[in-house]
């Protein structure tokens, strides 16, 4: 596997987007850069009264919006390295789908899984008093959100000590937008947790729906029957796979820590699901084939491919071996740059990160503004809507003297919830963001790629953000 840096490799693909535009040299360095970089240490009193020492950052990468995003992960594998290449994703990310953010990242070096429940709990306190201090935190400054071995158990543990040091504050009630992700009952909403597996449904989805490019890669428009192989059973990888099975597409490989299974007839991810609960891992599934190296099981043959676990999963070891017809990115970074080069030669069309796994910023989007708000959505107009609705019904069964069945009242007269608005809001996030990306990509043909091609419409808005600024005339 190559050894090139994670940020290395974000700058490589902006350097090749930078080069089919014509902004000021500087103004693309300031682009590029991160803004700010916090390592912290401090110590941790273990449950045993052992002591150790923990490594933590927050990196915010663009000031070109207020406040930054970014979500916080807990991981044996966390680096400064890998922080500032998030954080920079997250800038890309937010100005590819329209979300009014700057970019930023947390990590916290620690396996949260040989922790216990009060060690973790002190530890994110911990954490978040550091960036408190620093005012690395708050809803119109940086606002966290849930990444790898976090949820919403620790967003709101961070939401209770901002919360609690900014009592005197009088904005004191728009404290919860500190942080998205978290629970309903501490002001979360209805949809975040799924929201980046839906996002990446709703990404490759949308890439099957147009029949020019699927015949460019011998596959037939739309996604049903098509074979996927997913990495990753977690928020994302759970979710991206199990919309995918409900939309028609069949699911012939799963990938998890312990190691992978297979089965050329499909496998049902909720059984899949339920068997590693039960047993402690996907493998033994029914009729499945094992795969102890689950890396094995991405160079399997399949129509889509969704690496959805950590950065680095296909390098350029093992790249020539990938035979998908699609790669729909749903983690930061699964393929490498130098891989990326040898799948593009391959014909294999790739969903880049930046695009596919914005659902959960996007979401997490609506939530801040909920917070800022102070009223659910729906909450308001969801009863008018069908009072609204009811009414027409009575008009048109009257005008046309049939009645409706009860099931067609009802599908016409339901007014929309918080989660329908959510879910309807990040469709047409990611349908939008699809097509001019796509547009981007088919306007020239010296862009080699649709992450190019995204990358292009990220740093020409975040440059408008800059020029509009005036700090760059």
């Amino acid at each position: 596997m190559e050894n090139n840096s994670f940020f290395g490799d974000v700058c490589k693909y902006f350097d090749k987007a930078s080069g089919f535009l014509k902004y000021p040299a500087g103004l693309l360095e300031q682009i590029k850069i991160c803004n700010s970089v916090y390592h912290v240490q401090f110590p941790l009193r273990k449950d045993n009264d052992t002591y150790e020492v923990v490594n933590a950052w927050r990196v915010e990468h663009s000031h070109h919006m207020l406040p930054v995003k970014g979500g916080i992960r807990y991981s044996s594998m966390v680096n400064e390295d890998e922080v500032m290449a998030l954080a920079a994703l997250m800038t890309y990310k937010c100005a590819v789908v329209n979300v009014p953010f700057g970019g930023a990242k947390g990590g916290i070096k620690i396996d949260p899984w040989k922790y216990k429940s009060s060690e973790l709990e002190r530890i994110t306190r911990r954490y978040a008093v550091e960036l408190i201090k620093k005012n690395f935190i708050g809803p119109g400054v940086d606002v966290p959100a849930p990444d790898y071995g976090t949820g919403p158990r620790e967003m709101s543990w961070i939401a209770d000590t901002f919360a609690t040091f900014n009592s005197y504050n009088t904005s004191q009630t728009d404290s919860f937008a500190c942080v998205t992700g978290k629970p309903i009952a501490m002001h979360g909403i209805g949809g975040r947790k799924e929201a980046t597996g839906r996002g990446v449904f709703f990404a490759v989805r949308e890439a099957c729906r147009v029949e020019e490019d699927m015949k460019k890669l011998g596959l037939t428009k739309g996604l049903e029957g098509k074979s996927v192989i997913v990495q990753g059973l977690g928020n994302v990888g759970y979710f991206a796979a199990s919309l995918m099975q409900e939309g028609g597409a069949k699911i012939i490989g799963l990938i998890e820590r312990e190691g992978g299974i297979y089965d050329a007839n499909g496998l049902d991810v909720n059984e899949v699901v339920k068997h590693r609960k039960e047993t402690g891992s996907i493998l033994g599934f029914k009729k499945a084939t094992d795969y102890k190296n689950g890396a094995d099981v991405l160079e399997l043959e399949c129509d889509i491919l969704i690496p959805a676990a950590l950065e680095k999963q296909i390098h350029n070891g093992n790249a020539n071996k990938i035979k998908a017809k699609i790669i729909g990115e749903g983690a930061n970074g699964p393929v490498t740059a130098e891989a990326e080069e040898i799948l593009l030669k391959k014909n294999i069309l790739i969903l880049a990160d930046m695009y596919t796994n914005a659902g959960g910023v996007t979401v997490s989007y609506f939530e801040w503004l909920k917070n800022l708000s102070h009223v659910a959505f729906g909450r308001m107009e969801k009863r008018y809507d069908e009072f609204s609705h009811g009414n027409f019904v009575n008009i048109i069964e009257s005008m046309t003297k049939q009645s409706m069945s009860a099931s067609q009242k009802d599908m016409v007269i339901k007014g929309a919830s918080e989660v329908d608005l959510v879910n309807s809001g990040l469709e047409d996030t990611m349908i939008t963001a699809y097509h001019q990306i796509r547009e981007k990509w088919m306007s020239n043909k010296k862009i080699d790629s649709f992450r190019t091609a995204a990358f292009i419409c990220a740093v020409e808005k975040i440059g408008e953000s800059y020029m509009n600024l005036g700090i760059f005339p």
